[in-house]
């Protein structure tokens, strides 16, 4: 059979199984969500095998060269647009965090600041009626009781979204979705461009952008994740063309959209000397803060901080080291000692990452930030299968492939809804994290042997210049 009908049988095999998840299958589904997830991912990696892989060192199958580069790129490339597309009426199926959304949205386009108002003491007053906040809408939050913690670009999102969508639910949803798709685009886009940059095949960008998870967990669930992602590759690309306030106005706004870029900002230093690394950075604290301006109350910073603070010390999901560490405090404490074991593990991410940043002299900035969100993601109290896409994007910089295999287990995380009351299988958790290590540890050591022998890959070329 041709490459190209094998392709389009992938193309539209996939893009059904995109459209059952969507709008058919919720995460209290189990056994059929990991059943049809594990159909796309294995057509992800078949068409990676066959059209991204095979052009990296040469040996080629015979498709890549029978169809060429660009053919295949241009097919890869509409493809993503396809599976997202077709997403774009979904009520998110595996995620509520949606209606947290809706509700901040609606409070901020009636002229109320959602840092201010807890969901739980809002409810019944003249503010929630005047903002369309029902009782329907409440039960569906899945923190009332803990003030917002999405900074302020994605607050505005949310309000744009509201304003175009004043009552309706679903078309709320569309007019959210719409910029994340618009920036899953541009960091296909984006990627591709860097990656030529650095000498590596433009194909390598469809490792992020064809992966089923990011796919779903992004556009299909509503995760903004894809936008500072967008807004963080787009600060990359301006840094490296010498755009240095433009950068840092982009890396304000990823900042603006989930805090978890602030973790770049000593990479960066490093990376660019410290003067003006330390100019960079300043500039891009203030227009950070000025994102903040318009919410600017003596309850924003203590109550956005207590949110954050409670993250690290009270939610736990699908975590790794923090779970080994809460049995150990059970086994001598006699309760769960997450507030000191969250503190630890906060502390020792910051200190990780610094050290990583300033002593890994040697080793280049795409492999430090993959080994900087790992840690993170490895450290915290809670992990979520979108978190991984993070990990995904910086990994096709690098000769990396373990976020592959991680973004195709920790699917496994959804049988925690598989009953209620909610309850973790922790043995699908230590198999999703063993695999994982293993993975990982197999390529440390191949990456370290490589570097003693002073062999450079094409994989290794991805860094930044000053």
């Amino acid at each position: 059979m041709s490459p190209f009908i094998l392709r389009i049988f992938w193309l539209i095999g996939s893009a059904a199984i995109y459209v059952i998840l969507a709008y058919a299958v919720p995460r209290e589904q189990f056994d059929l969500l990991i059943g049809l997830l594990t159909g796309l991912f294995f057509g992800y990696v078949w068409m990676l095998n066959r059209s991204v892989f095979p052009s990296l060192d040469g040996k080629d199958n015979g498709t890549v060269r029978r169809l060429g580069e660009q053919d295949t790129y241009r097919f890869l490339f509409a493809s993503a647009i396809l599976f997202r597309l077709l997403l774009l009426f979904a009520m998110p199926q595996l995620s509520d965090d949606v209606y947290r959304f809706i509700w901040d949205g609606r409070l901020l386009v009636h002229g109320y600041n959602p840092y201010v108002y807890l969901p739980s003491q809002l409810l019944d007053t003249p503010i929630a009626a005047a903002c369309g906040l029902d009782q329907g809408l409440f039960r569906q939050l899945n923190s009332p009781d803990y003030f917002t913690v999405y900074p302020p670009f994605n607050q505005a999102l949310f309000g744009l979204a509201s304003w175009l969508s004043p009552t309706n639910l679903t078309g709320n949803a569309v007019w959210l979705r719409v910029p994340i798709v618009v920036s899953e685009l541009g960091s296909i886009w984006l990627l591709a461009k860097l990656l030529r940059r650095f000498s590596l095949s433009p194909n390598l960008a469809f490792v992020y952008s064809l992966n089923p998870v990011v796919i779903l967990e992004l556009t299909g669930n509503l995760h903004f994740e894809a936008v500072m992602i967008f807004f963080t590759l787009l600060a990359t690309w301006l840094l490296l063309e010498g755009r240095f306030a433009l950068s840092a106005g982009a890396l304000a706004l990823a900042i603006g959209t989930k805090l978890l870029p602030l973790l770049l900002l000593p990479l960066i230093i490093r990376r660019i000397s410290w003067k003006p690394g330390i100019i960079y950075t300043l500039l891009t604290g203030v227009l950070t803060v000025a994102l903040f301006a318009p919410f600017a109350s003596l309850e924003l910073a203590r109550n956005i901080f207590s949110s954050i603070n409670l993250y690290f010390q009270k939610f736990e999901f699908n975590a790794s080291l923090y779970y080994i560490m809460r049995a150990v405090g059970y086994w001598i404490k006699g309760y769960n000692t997450i507030k000191f074991i969250g503190a630890v593990l906060s502390g020792t991410i910051l200190l990780s990452t610094l050290w990583i940043a300033f002593r890994w002299r040697l080793i280049p900035a795409s492999v430090q930030l993959l080994a900087i969100l790992t840690i993170y993601l490895s450290f915290a109290t809670t992990v979520h299968p979108w978190y991984v896409t993070t990990l995904l994007a910086a990994s096709v910089f690098t000769p990396f492939r373990y976020p592959l295999v991680w973004s195709a287990l920790i699917p496994l995380s959804y049988f925690t809804y598989h009953t209620e009351p909610y309850q973790e299988n922790l043995w699908l958790t230590a198999l999703e994290y063993s695999i994982v290590l293993v993975v990982g540890t197999l390529e440390v050591i191949n990456y370290r042997q490589r570097l003693r022998k002073g062999i450079n890959s094409d994989s290794d070329t991805g860094q930044w210049s000053a």
